[in-house]
């Protein structure tokens, strides 16, 4: 894995390198090389790891996915803030499984660095709100809920949200619905 600020030398290295080919009469050449610059400007934006990372989790590879994220080292200094966002979602949904604590930490910080998808961040604020829930921290969980709805746009977590949202609900149980008095004894005391 290169630096990022090694991939963006390379990218104008290689540019001027292109430039160099059209003055010299050389068009193919020079819109080759363009062409291999866009490469490593793209990979500045979208690193190579977390993308080899995504395809193993889409085949639930969770030990592929793992190894990828593995090879990189030093994510601050490695990755943009967006590809730090997503290199933390990607830990995040792979310890969810395992450790809530540890899966809670890694969504809250990816939450905080961004995600440049919204479905993501939905996904990111869901997962954070079924954790939040599990801890019995309703009023949390129903906000980063909510948020998670406003956030999937194209309805692609509709039937999770839906879910999280009647678990809720039947957790709360029936002294909810009987006003302050807390239960329905309560209730039937002073009527």
């Amino acid at each position: 894995m290169y630096n990022k600020i090694i991939k963006l030398i390379i990218a104008i290295g290689i540019f001027a390198y292109a430039i160099y080919q059209f003055v010299e009469n050389n068009i193919g050449n020079g819109i080759m090389l363009i062409l291999l610059s866009l490469i490593f400007v793209f990979l500045y934006f979208k690193n190579e790891f977390i993308l080899l990372a995504f395809l193993r989790l889409r085949k639930q590879d969770f030990e592929g996915a793992k190894k990828w994220l593995d090879k990189i080292k030093n994510p601050e200094s490695a990755l943009v803030k967006k590809q730090q966002g997503y290199y933390n979602y990607l830990h995040g949904l792979m310890v969810s499984q395992s450790n809530i604590n540890e899966a809670e930490k890694f969504f809250k910080k990816a939450v905080s660095l961004g995600l440049s998808m919204d479905h993501d961040l939905a996904m990111a604020k869901l997962n954070l709100a079924g954790i939040a829930f599990s801890k019995r921290r309703k009023q949390e969980a129903q906000k980063l809920l909510s948020e998670a709805s406003k956030l999937d746009k194209q309805g692609m977590l509709a039937d999770q949200i839906k879910m999280m949202k009647d678990n809720m609900k039947r957790a709360q149980g029936p002294s909810q619905h009987y006003g302050a008095g807390g239960s329905l004894r309560a209730q039937k005391r002073r009527g």
